[in-house]
């Protein structure tokens, strides 16, 4: 059901040599970009008549309105499950616990005295959030995008979810009782590509967005990519990943539901285990079957996602070097399971989230332990985080110098705009001393 790949004996190669010997899915964003264009577009040119058109293509279903009536975001929440509605009431407060304390605050530096510099902390006007449908429902990723945008303080959000037939074009109503208790009232019926074109450029019913969040397939994804430098964006999301680093410690059966509860999302999920026992990486194969025939969505995801080229069983010599395999691999989710779980998670670089010991499954993150499950996919973790207060806010500067605080430093100025090749940077400075730059103190 799931591959080996053997990287013990010899010495791991460095870099990217041994990220090319790790497994991951193909996610040609690139490709994805060229057939999403025409839909954007279109958006662009006809604004809610092109949604309507595309939502009736894609989804099935003749909108006649894109944004959702606040009746049935009332409705929604009335009809909620009253268990649903504990479980997410119980995750919004958790994650407002965690988000709340990310916050910055403005500091000012006294660089010299009547010299200073003051960083202020603006959040983005307006923001576009989405929250995937297709395969599943996610309730828990309206939560994830728009707990943070409210911490932050931004004062406009919106939140698109595709249309369901199902229920009569609008999202689904989960989706949209989790906008109610989040106060967000402004929902619209759109998905994939067309949903971020509705809050690049704006329609009839939707004004443009300063930035747009939120996971979503590779449409999504090159949706995004086609419009970074017109809107902000959070990441191009590829398929979700698992990494599990353990050692001879770990549950068998706690290690193959974890590597399940990934695959389940998509056929292109990645699960991989990288261990340095045999014994663990034979029993976790011998768990995958019986477990996996126990649940749902089995031959649509779990089975080509653990069999794909993206999931793996990764033997090395120990732990040390299984360090070092999985920053290479940077996983969106990591887990360890090894003896001293804890020390070994504080030497991690390279990870989304990490979760430590048998206790903190990643099912944990993805809906209640505070944490937020927007993360860097594909490798990116080596250089990105995941969504957080700090995604919706601009560090501004604000300097503030005296005369006399300038006088001290202008010809330092001058100096470094004449070799730069600058004279007008350095004349801008003289021009305000007669043209004769104070000598240095």
């Amino acid at each position: 059901m799931i591959s080996r790949i053997d990287l013990r004996g010899d010495a791991l190669p460095e870099g990217p040599a041994l990220r090319d010997l790790l497994p991951r899915a193909d996610f040609d964003v690139q490709a994805a970009l060229e057939k999403v264009r025409p839909i954007c577009e279109a958006v662009h040119h006809r604004g809610d008549a092109a949604l309507i058109d595309f939502a009736e293509r894609f989804d099935g279903v003749r909108l006649e309105s894109v944004r959702v009536p606040a009746q049935a975001l009332t409705d929604a929440l009335a009809a909620l499950d009253p268990a649903v509605r504990a479980a997410l009431e119980e995750s919004i407060r958790r994650a407002r616990l965690v988000h709340r304390e990310q916050r910055r605050t403005t500091h000012t530096t006294q660089v010299v005295p009547g010299g200073s510099v003051t960083e202020k902390w603006v959040p983005v006007e307006r923001v576009g959030l989405y929250a995937p449908g297709g395969r599943s429902v996610y309730p828990s990723s309206v939560i994830m995008n728009v707990v943070p945008a409210q911490e932050a303080g931004v004062p406009s959000i919106a939140l698109a979810s595709p249309a369901q037939a199902d229920f009569g074009g609008l999202p689904h109503p989960t989706i949209l009782a989790a906008c109610a208790l989040l106060g967000v009232d402004e929902v619209y019926a759109a998905g994939g590509a067309t949903a971020v074109a509705m809050f690049a450029y704006g329609t009839e019913s939707c004004a443009p967005a300063n930035m747009v969040t939120g996971p979503g397939n590779i449409w999504v994804a090159a949706a995004k990519r086609f419009f970074t430098g017109r809107i902000g964006i959070d990441a191009e999301a590829g398929p979700t990943e698992i990494a599990i680093l353990a050692d001879d410690t770990a549950d068998p059966v706690h290690v193959a539901a974890d590597l399940i509860s990934q695959a389940e999302h998509d056929p292109l999920a990645a699960a991989v285990l990288v261990t340095d026992s045999v014994e663990l990486a034979d029993a976790v194969e011998k768990e995958l079957a019986p477990q996996t025939a126990a649940t749902k969505h089995v031959d649509d995801r779990i089975v080509p996602a653990l069999g794909g080229k993206q999931s793996a069983i990764v033997l090395i010599d120990g732990v040390e070097e299984g360090l070092r395999v999985v920053d290479a691999y940077g996983a969106e989710h990591l887990e360890i399971q090894t003896a001293d779980a804890a020390a070994v998670a504080d030497r991690v670089k390279n990870a989304g989230a990490i979760f430590i010991g048998p206790w903190a499954p990643v099912s944990l993150g993805d809906y209640a332990a505070g944490s937020n499950h927007v993360l860097p996919t594909g490798g990116c973790a080596c250089h990105s985080s995941g969504l957080s207060v700090q995604s919706f806010l601009r560090g501004i500067h604000i300097v503030d110098y005296t005369r006399d605080a300038l006088a001290e430093v202008a010809h330092h100025v001058v100096t470094l705009a004449e070799a730069e090749d600058l004279p007008a940077h350095g004349a801008a400075v003289k021009a305000r001393f007669g043209w004769k730059v104070p000598a240095s103190k």
